[in-house]
């Protein structure tokens, strides 16, 4: 497997180079000299799935035939205008999500690596990650992947019980799930990552406990626990609501995800954020950017996006969401370039929401410095300091507040969505409290 182009191929030599060299030792990594401003994650939708599992409603396609070299030309592309649009010029991680990125071409992904390469700074040490499923990686393939530049895997394991599998909906069995994570590990060892879930219909917590017990034996150093979450428009959702199945019990996934967290701190593993846990220091570095609020940019049919453009002043950031369905996406790329459906400016207390939501699934939270990049006048002792309800969580041992900046303990981790209720109105008000010297140029 060659990359399609020598700029390209020497890149993803030198990749693998540094990542025999490095460990990353934690999630911020070596400090970038590009500004803020300068630098983004990338993430590349691959729209295709062979099947739609009964519980997923994401943008994905089961088509009866892939134009793979039109998608490929449509993705190079896209990747190349907006990396240009937002004058990103250090790419920090790529990861290539879907659907199901695994049934693509590796010279897809090579080409798209390529065209970043060309564009802006992509470090031989960024961490390009493929999400994968089981029956869809098999060994010969995801060596091809690794030469054309993957060196972290995400595979969808999701249960090791095959009843489950086939109740998800899933096209793999549980030995075909630890057959591919054997040869993953064989190929990327520290740095494949598996996701299982929890809470689904039925499933009992000694049971599941069981599943994760024996995953512990065959995983590397980095696990996902999700909880199942019933989407309207999904086959399982509709199994439950006429009856055929019961309804998951939100108390027995909770106990799942206490006593879960608490078998992975005891095997070694740091949780590191709400769904995730890491030992040796494999954490995802791609996640991170958007746990921190940073710049990335969303390629492919349904892509999100986070990055302020060129020209807008330096001020305002977009939310942008790319065109949905895959033929309707290719077709406006091929006219302007990009498929952008959706732009959204969003103002300063919407990022501070999104600052305050997304750093406090983290373990770190959110430090003082972190928060004055968003807000330098409004600080968190301003917005949280002196309200009696957030007092309460502290006194309770949910939250931290101190010098170095707001955070979850490890029992307020398990609960973050109830905190919010309280911290997101309570920022909402101080921030329409603020004296006009709070503004910057008021």
């Amino acid at each position: 497997m060659a990359l399609p182009g020598a700029r390209a191929r020497g890149w993803a030599a030198a990749a693998r180079a540094a990542q025999r060299r490095r460990r990353v030792e934690n999630a911020g990594g070596s400090p970038s000299p590009e500004p803020a401003g300068r630098r983004a994650a990338l993430y590349v939708h691959w729209p295709y799935c062979e099947k739609r599992c009964s519980y997923c409603n994401f943008n994905k396609y089961i088509p009866r035939r892939v134009e793979e070299a039109a998608m490929q030309k449509c993705l190079v592309t896209e990747a190349q205008t907006l990396l240009r649009l937002s004058g990103v010029q250090r790419v920090e991680s790529v990861f290539f999500g879907g659907g199901t990125p695994s049934l693509a071409s590796p010279h897809t992904v090579a080409a798209v690596l390529e065209a970043v390469a060309q564009t802006a700074h992509l470090p031989a040490d960024s961490e390009v990650t493929l999400e994968a499923n089981p029956t869809s990686a098999p060994g010969s393939r995801l060596a091809e992947f690794g030469a054309a530049g993957v060196n972290r895997l995400s595979i969808g394991l999701q249960s090791l019980d095959d009843t489950e599998l086939r109740l998800l909906g899933r096209t793999h069995s549980a030995c075909d799930a630890l057959r591919t994570l054997a040869e993953a590990r064989r190929l990327f060892p520290g740095r494949v990552s598996v996701d299982l879930m929890l809470g689904l219909p039925a499933q009992q917590v000694g049971l599941w406990l069981g599943q994760l017990q024996e995953l512990l034996h065959h995983c590397d150093d980095h696990l996902s626990l999700y909880q199942l979450s019933l989407e309207r428009g999904t086959a399982l959702f509709a199994q439950v609501q006429r009856g055929a199945l019961p309804a998951p019990d939100p108390e027995l996934a909770a106990e799942m995800y206490q006593r879960g967290r608490a078998v992975l701190r005891e095997a070694g593993f740091h949780q590191y954020e709400v769904s995730n846990f890491a030992r040796n220091g494999a954490l995802s570095t791609h996640n991170w950017t958007y746990w921190q609020c940073g710049q990335y940019l969303g390629i492919g049919p349904g892509a999100h996006g986070r990055f302020m453009p060129q020209g807008a002043g330096g001020h305002t950031r977009e939310a942008r969401i790319q065109t949905l369905e895959p033929d309707n996406w290719m077709k406006e790329v091929m006219l302007f370039g990009h498929g952008t459906r959706k732009r959204v400016p969003l103002g300063r207390l919407e990022l501070l929401e999104e600052v305050l939501a997304l750093g406090l699934r983290t373990d770190v939270g959110i430090t003082h410095q972190h928060w004055q990049q968003f807000e330098p006048q409004l600080t968190l002792w301003d917005v949280f300091g002196a309200n009696k309800e957030v007092q309460e969580l502290l006194e309770r041992g949910l939250l931290q507040l101190d010098h170095r900046g707001l955070r979850c303990s490890w029992e307020g981790l398990a609960v973050l969505d109830s905190l919010l209720l309280t911290l997101l109105p309570q920022l909402q008000e101080a921030w329409q409290q603020r004296t006009p010297s709070s503004v910057p140029g008021g």
